[in-house]
């Protein structure tokens, strides 16, 4: 039986039939399923408690979140286990699923980005790619739903 988070993420089945009659969200933002997958309950704490620091250490110290071609798969692969514990543990640990981690990181980086005085000539495209999404929409979609507002009205008011 799942439950329904309050986070938001891509699920039609989140909202089900009532999507028409449902004031529609910018950016198709929808709600977070949570699934109950008994396999995440299979992993010691120790070796999560491991992977937890290792994803730390790859994602935000080396920044890899800006490289928009670097898999989940490419990720495990790095940490030397599988792309199945690795979903598990950024699931217990992080709460979210790895595109969802990585575009949090990505968005953290593009709002200083639009608030620095050093980007300011920069593009909202610019910035975007620069901090590892694939194009406009992608960014404007993430960002909007971890800021609530569009980048370019981000920075209006905060720049």
């Amino acid at each position: 039986m799942s439950t329904i988070n309050m986070k938001t993420a891509y699920s039609k089945e989140a909202l089900g039939d009532d999507m028409e009659n449902d004031e529609k969200k910018p950016y198709r933002i929808r709600e977070k399923i949570e699934k109950d997958a008994s396999y995440r309950k299979l992993i010691k704490p120790e070796l999560a408690d491991e992977l937890y620091d290792k994803i730390l250490l790859i994602m935000v110290g080396e920044k890899k979140y800006r490289d928009a071609a670097y898999s989940a798969k490419q990720l495990a692969k790095d940490l030397g286990t599988n792309p199945r514990y690795l979903s598990a543990v950024i699931n217990s640990r992080f709460g979210d699923n790895y595109a969802t981690l990585v575009n949090e990181y990505r968005v953290r980086d593009a709002q200083h980005m639009l608030t620095d005085r050093r980007y300011r000539d920069y593009t909202m495209e610019e910035i975007g790619a620069m901090v590892g999404f694939s194009n406009r929409q992608s960014f404007y979609s993430a960002f909007f739903k971890f800021k609530g507002v569009s980048p370019r009205k981000f920075r209006e008011k905060f720049a």
